[in-house]
């Protein structure tokens, strides 16, 4: 059974989720887990991609876009169902329940304090309850 943690941002700041994730992927990595990074788009993977090679200038976190030729990474990010993505962690940088989440050891989700960000992430939270899991909560 996936432990699911839910990360709430203090406010609303340009990328703060984003950051967030790329922030977290990189803890995950560094405790030598693999990561998935769920995202709603292409644009959005695309903003990830480039953002985890900058985002801090004293670390490298491999990742490569999904899907992958080769072995692939211990970091990914796509777009594809997270049913067919093979890692521990699941990153959920999208507004809705993933499928198939039961298969990750950890699911993260992402929350600010934009409206309807909080609205939809209570909404993924009762989905996980209803279906009986006991999400956490952090407050950053």
């Amino acid at each position: 059974m996936p432990r699911i943690d839910f990360y709430v941002l203090p406010d609303v700041k340009e990328n703060g989720r984003v950051l967030l994730a790329c922030r977290l992927a990189g803890k995950a990595y560094g405790l030598g887990h693999t990561v998935y990074l769920f995202t709603a788009s292409e644009v959005q993977a695309a903003a990830l991609d480039d953002l985890l090679w900058t985002f801090r200038q004293d670390s490298f976190i491999p990742h490569e876009r999904y899907p992958v030729t080769g072995e692939g990474s211990p970091v990914l990010i796509g777009t594809a169902s997270p049913a067919e993505v093979n890692a521990q962690v699941l990153i959920n940088c999208t507004e809705v329940l993933p499928e198939d989440f039961e298969h990750y050891e950890r699911i993260v989700e992402l929350v600010d304090s934009q409206t309807e960000v909080l609205a939809k992430s209570r909404e993924r939270f009762r989905q996980y309850r209803d279906r009986g899991f006991t999400p956490e909560t952090h407050k950053l």
